[in-house]
């Protein structure tokens, strides 16, 4: 997901049809300019080079993003109603990270069956969380208030991190209760993919859990 504005222009883009690096590729009205998806840079045209700045997303189960946010908008063809799909992630899908000029990417397998996979991405301590049951999922610094946490599954849906004892809702990166009762972890981009294709865009990627 990446943030249309650009250099005080808001870009409207539509599938410009030719695949790179067998991924989709879009093109802005505005200039025609034909873009990569997944890195959100402009391959060819007036704007090539210009690169769309990655926006924190997170992957949800539709019951528990309505009972969060009960007024929320759904996009919809307008035909039949929302249509909600079910799928499983594949064996090869990973949750890709691209922080300045590092990349890693942890294996969707590996992070659901530990809870919380930890790690650090160029300078940047990030914490991965995925709900065993759900598949929802979560990426966030582990910086707070210039003090680095360290975390462990607490069950429920929750983290503690082991400084001070706080315990985290990790779905909404909020500390409950403790110490830091009412701080909130800073949310990190990342981008579902499958691993051959992160591999494509991130040649010297980390891959944990692969």
């Amino acid at each position: 997901m990446h943030d249309r504005r650009f250099e005080g222009r808001t870009l409207v883009f539509g599938n410009q049809g030719a695949l790179y690096k067998t991924a989709m590729t879009w093109f802005d009205h505005g200039t025609g300019s034909i873009w990569s998806q997944p890195i959100g840079r402009a391959l060819v045209g007036e704007l090539r080079g210009a690169t769309l700045t990655q926006i924190p997303s997170t992957l949800d189960t539709w019951e528990g993003f309505h009972a969060r946010h009960p007024d929320a908008l759904v996009l919809s063809n307008g035909l039949d109603g929302p249509r909600l799909i079910l799928a499983s992630p594949r064996e090869n899908w990973v949750i890709g990270l691209a922080l300045g000029d590092a990349a890693a990417a942890v294996d969707f397998s590996h992070a659901r069956a530990a809870a919380l996979v930890q790690l650090t991405v160029g300078n940047e301590p990030v914490a991965v969380w995925v709900d065993s049951t759900t598949g929802t999922v979560r990426a966030y610094l582990r910086r707070v208030a210039n003090r680095l946490l360290d975390f462990e599954p607490a069950g429920d849906g929750a983290l503690r991190d082991r400084e001070t004892g706080s315990l985290w809702s990790a779905a909404k990166g909020l500390a409950l209760s403790g110490p830091l009762a009412g701080q909130a972890l800073s949310p990190v981009p990342w981008t579902s993919a499958f691993d051959w294709a992160w591999r494509d865009f991130y040649p010297n990627s980390t891959f944990i859990g692969a």
